[in-house]
């Protein structure tokens, strides 16, 4: 069939069908459109539904269509001298299918409406494939360079990639391919890196900056790649793994960013972007962000940049750090060395830099800034400056750069140090003795903040602020206020501090150490210490918290004990405590703290005092009952001699009213429990005397002993004069202890009694006479009772007390650890006995040999001929 008679009969055809459906009337358009010679699909679809029955009609109708329609192949064309070639539709050279006819079964008149079939009847192409390749190459090689000479687009996207399409389905998208990597790799290779290499006069930074703008051009340009060659990408190229944007990059990273002589200009003029940034210039933040897009895009960043980058920052921080740890003060170099850590990363998030950078960069911050700078950052000799001026903010820098490579429990060393140095110093002061307490709460509460505030609660160094305050506070040097023993001053000076605070309650607590002046390091305090009520029950048990602290350091308990026991059994006879409920607290705080032993006997002293209640309100209760008028309201309290401490029994004469109504009582217990001594010690007792003045009637609240001597007074004249030893023979006391009270009497702040001649001192030539003006705003007066105040000799007597038992304490541990032993070296022995004193108090080594010879001397062991000791049974 000709092709002349194939077009007439597709023609009668589309009649035809147009006919057949005009029910649905659908556009002529559609129509057009689906017999396209580029809608292959729709066609095919149309021809398989509209067979007509008999090929009559058709040649009728064909022979009836006109003749000057254009066809679809002549849309597009390219002029050849042997053919004309249609670039959007594909060459054929497969022969022309014949019109078959086939007729439907069962083709009766009723049996209903006929199905037509209409084939494909486009003419035969014989056309070479290479021709059409190079022909549509053409139109595409001259649209290129319209592209890469940056001219105005004067041409069909939509027909160029119909014929990259046309020519990919003839099996040659290879070859397109390959021309267009050609075509673009001369361009590359011509203009882009010549108008890159005119820079090169320009230093690092400019060659970067022309790579940059070519490299935005090109993208530019890669887009109308992307629209003409795009059934080649999906097609061809990504089946393989290939794509025209990676082929667009590895054209751009092999010419230009790998060409020898731009490559290391390329990297190091973005490592000068982040130079200049360092030393203080300022970033071209859009510049280098389009640099690290185009690493990535390259994928270069990791093999090219990042390790130029690395090498230079380490030169730089190599150098900054000598500089500036040599130049500056610690604190100095700790804010300088954070601040630039937190520039670097700064930076790097800023640009969205890898993990794997900032992590490098970081690492090698670290190592440059703190690793190789331990020995300067944990300098003891500064760190004990930053601790002397309790620079919080200073120290938390200094430790949280260290600890970020877990260097912070280096701190440790000096961290102890400096705390027995200021610990040992203030232990051994004798001067300021009687502040050793106040100085070594304020001390612990500095470095408790510090810890919790500076270290983060660091668990070594809060382990080393507890060994250092152990070391130091155990430390023994037999000084003038030890007497000469070994004994630790902090126990005693403990015991003295919990007397004060028991005494006089919160009003004895020292200003620096009250919470209501407290004032918190930061702001991330605790909020629960917001709602604390200041009270003086809170106060009271807050600083017996703190107080416990210490002697929870304390190895040598004896001490501690022994002037503890009597400074209780003076607040408990003079009724000094200022609450009973304190003084229960710290006694249940002990035994929790060191064992019912150590409490037994300030137990036992509790008791008694609760007992004697009893048994004066039972006596008094019996006087009442019997009508018998006391001339003196007598109070008595009776202790138990094991628990309470030894006091000396002082001669004196008591006045013969009171006399009487000590022996009545007397009398009355002996009664009441047979078989008991009582003895008397006055020398604790004290008094509540009504006198009458010129200028008024006062209540004066004194000792037994400054009673005695003003009960001599009355009856007697107002310039009546009394010699001293008058006073001596009627009060029968010792003469120190007669002077200890007329000092008190007659040369305090009050003064009921006038010394002649008026001076410090008490001579035997005075004489001493009522003082007429003696005045006060209240009626009741309390004059300085002398006992209430320890005496030298009670300190030393306590001290050398408190040696002696514990020499008896190791003699005894001594034979117990030989009777277990049987056999022991003496080095084993020495170790052991330390051991087991630990608790009481701890002898030094040549104290322990003396005590293992007064043993040897005594018979209970021995030292046998190979050195070691023996028990003898």
């Amino acid at each position: 069939m000709s092709s002349q008679s194939g077009a007439l009969k597709r023609k009668h055809s589309e009649k035809t069908i147009k006919e057949h459906f005009t029910n649905q009337q659908k556009p002529n358009s559609a129509l057009r459109d689906e017999l396209s010679p580029t809608s292959k699909t729709k066609r095919s679809r149309l021809d398989s539904d509209t067979r007509p029955a008999d090929s009559t009609p058709i040649k009728e109708a064909a022979r009836n269509t006109p003749t000057g329609t254009m066809s679809t192949a002549d849309m597009y064309h390219f002029p050849s001298k042997r053919d004309v070639v249609d670039i959007t539709s594909s060459p054929d050279n497969s022969p022309a299918k014949p019109l078959q006819r086939r007729a439907a079964p069962n083709m009766h008149a009723s049996s209903g409406p006929k199905r037509l079939l209409v084939k494909n009847f486009r003419p035969t192409r014989k056309v070479d494939p290479k021709l059409f390749l190079d022909q549509t190459w053409a139109k595409i090689d001259k649209a290129l360079d319209t592209i890469f000479a940056g001219d105005p687009v004067d041409f069909s996207l939509e027909e160029l990639y119909r014929g990259v399409e046309n020519v990919c389905r003839q099996n040659m998208a290879r070859d397109v391919k390959e021309r267009l990597v050609e075509k673009c790799r001369a361009y590359m290779s011509g203009t882009v890196l010549g108008g890159v290499e005119e820079s090169a006069g320009m230093g690092d930074v400019g060659v970067l900056r022309a790579v940059l703008k070519a490299w935005g051009v090109w993208n530019e340009q890669v887009k109308y790649l992307d629209w003409i060659f795009c059934y080649l990408d999906r097609a061809y190229l990504l089946p393989r793994q290939e794509s025209l944007r990676d082929i667009s990059i590895d054209l751009f990273r092999s010419v230009i960013f790998e060409h020898a002589k731009l490559n290391q200009r390329i990297v190091d003029g973005a490592c000068e972007l982040v130079a200049a940034d360092r030393a203080g210039g300022d970033l071209d933040s859009d510049m280098f962000n389009r640099t690290v897009t185009m690493f990535h895009d390259m994928q270069v960043y990791t093999k090219h940049f990042e390790p130029r980058m690395l090498e230079l920052s380490q030169e730089y921080v190599v150098k900054w750090a000598d500089t500036e740890s040599a130049e500056k003060s610690l604190p100095e170099y700790v804010r300088s060395a954070r601040a630039l850590m937190q520039r670097e990363v700064k930076r790097a998030d800023m640009f969205r830099l890898p993990n794997s950078t900032k992590r490098d960069l970081l690492t090698l911050l670290e190592d440059h800034l703190i690793s190789k700078k331990e020995a300067r950052l944990i300098n003891q000799d500064e760190l004990a400056d930053l601790l002397e001026d309790n620079a919080i903010e200073d120290l938390e820098l200094l430790y949280s750069l260290l600890e970020s490579r877990k260097l912070g429990a280096r701190l440790r060393p000096g961290f102890m140090k400096w705390i027995q140095d200021e610990g040992t110093v203030i232990v051994f002061n004798e001067k300021e003795q009687e502040n050793m307490v106040v100085q070594l709460l304020s001390l612990k509460r500095q470095l408790d903040t510090m810890w919790k505030t500076s270290f983060h609660r660091d668990a070594e160094l809060g382990h080393g602020l507890r060994e250092s305050f152990e070391t130091f506070m155990n430390k023994t040097k037999k000084t003038s206020a030890s007497w000469g023993t070994d004994n630790s001053k902090t126990g005693e000076m403990i015991a003295k501090y919990v007397d004060m605070l028991l005494r006089g309650g919160a009003k004895a607590i020292p200003a620096q150490l009250s919470r209501k002046t407290e004032k918190p390091a930061t702001a991330d305090v605790e909020e629960e210490d917001e709602d604390v009520v200041f009270d003086e029950d809170t106060e009271v048990n807050n600083q017996l918290d703190q107080v416990l602290d210490l002697f929870r350091f304390v190895h040598g308990k004896a001490v501690f004990e022994a002037f503890y026991k009597k400074d209780l059994a003076r607040r408990l006879l003079m009724g000094r405590s200022a609450s009973a409920d304190a003084e229960r607290s710290m006694l249940q705080r002990l035994k929790t703290e060191c064992g019912a032993g150590f409490t037994s006997n300030l137990e036992t002293m509790f008791r008694d005092i609760e007992l004697s209640r009893e048994e004066m309100a039972s006596y008094k209760t019996i006087c009442e009952e019997r009508n018998e008028k006391q001339s003196v309201d007598l109070n008595v309290n009776i202790l138990s001699a094991a628990a309470w401490p030894t006091y000396p029994t002082v001669p004196v004469i008591i006045p013969p009213q009171i006399k009487t109504a000590i022996d009545k009582f007397e009398a009355h217990y002996k009664l009441k429990h047979s078989g008991r001594k009582l003895e008397l010690k006055h020398a604790l007792a004290h008094c509540q005397v009504k006198a009458k003045f010129p200028k008024g009637n006062k209540e004066l609240v004194v000792s037994s002993f400054q009673a005695i001597v003003l009960l001599l007074f009355n009856g007697v004249k107002i310039d009546e004069h009394i010699d001293y030893n008058y006073l001596l023979q009627a009060t029968g006391l010792p003469p120190q202890e007669l002077s200890r009270t007329l000092q008190s009497l007659a040369c305090a702040k009050l003064r009921p009694l006038t010394k002649h001649p008026k001076s410090r001192e008490i001579n035997p030539t005075d004489t001493f006479t009522l003082n007429p003006s003696f005045s006060t705003p209240t009626f009741r007066v309390k004059i300085n009772t002398v006992q209430l105040k320890e005496t030298q000799a009670e300190n030393k007597e306590t001290h050398e007390r408190v040696a002696a038992d514990r020499n008896y304490e190791t003699q005894a541990a001594i034979v117990r650890i030989l009777k277990s032993r049987k056999r022991i070296s003496h080095a084993e022995l020495v170790a052991e006995t330390i051991k087991a004193t630990r608790t009481r108090g701890v002898l030094e080594v040549g104290g322990i040999k003396r005590n293992i010879e007064r043993l040897i001397e005594k018979e209970f062991l021995e030292r046998e001929e190979d050195g070691l000791y023996a028990y003898i049974a």
